[in-house]
């Protein structure tokens, strides 16, 4: 019996010297997740956010234009303002606060029947008009601007082109009708730049390459021996003298 009392007595410390000899569990912290949504919210700088126009003023001018005003939240260019001012020369108006250099710009915009504009960047004054220096989102009413007008446009001249110089991908491109709101996306960087519409890449380009200097050398360009020589620059929105219409426009600095 005694014997028997023995061998269960072994069993029972071999058995709990066994469960002590397992490592413990630590519990680990919990590890900190980062959206990359988050990571970027903080980098973007506001140009137009629906309330002011602070920073913004005519191209080459000290004001900004009075046909551009606030109007249900959105930056537009109004023609019926036209009366109101006797300012003479074109109605293009740039965010003068700060240059850029390489960077993400999104903005929201609409155009009315024959509508046209564009966003420039790299703008710097003392010319007659930044298109003369500035490479350009050409904006446009794409699917009535022809009949309207009647003419025949370039596809260099539609929606989303780089103006003058690369057109867009049409099998990439959403074109949406006069009155209705797009987005568009400009990246920037010495080594590629980008255009987007509507949640859609629809070109890009190598900037100051040898493909860009042959197209600028054989193209509208070839007479303006400053376009696109910039590397920093303002942000502007160009005047057509047709209603216009933005909204969130924001922009993210890239590094140099």
């Amino acid at each position: 019996m005694k014997q028997i009392i023995t061998i269960f007595l072994i069993v029972i410390i071999f058995c709990s010297c066994q469960t002590d000899s397992k490592p413990k569990e630590v519990a680990q912290p919990e590890a900190k997740t980062t959206t990359k949504t988050d990571s970027k919210t903080d980098e973007w700088i506001s140009l137009f956010d629906g309330t002011t126009t602070k920073g913004w003023r005519a191209y080459n001018g000290d004001a900004l234009p009075a046909q551009w005003i606030i109007k249900d939240g959105a930056l537009t260019f109004s023609t019926e303002s036209k009366l109101e001012t006797d300012r003479q020369g074109g109605k293009d108006i740039i965010y003068a606060a700060e240059e850029f250099e390489n960077f993400e710009l999104y903005l929201e915009w609409k155009i009315p029947e024959g509508g046209n504009s564009g966003i420039l960047y790299h703008v710097q004054e003392g010319y007659p008009g930044p298109y003369e220096v500035a490479p350009e989102y050409q904006l446009l009413d794409d699917l009535k601007w022809e009949e309207i007008n009647n003419a025949k446009l370039e596809e260099w001249q539609k929606t989303a082109a780089d103006y003058a110089m690369y057109t867009p991908d049409n099998n990439q491109k959403i074109v949406k009708p006069a009155g209705e709101w797009n987005t568009s996306k400009i990246l920037f960087t010495p080594e590629l730049a980008e255009h987007w519409l509507n949640g859609k890449k629809v070109l890009s380009f190598v900037p100051w390459s040898k493909d860009w200097e042959e197209r600028k050398a054989k193209g509208k360009w070839k007479d303006f021996p400053k376009y696109g020589t910039f590397k920093k620059g303002y942000i502007c929105l160009q005047d057509h003298d047709s209603p216009l219409w933005f909204r969130n426009i924001k922009i993210k600095k890239l590094p140099s």
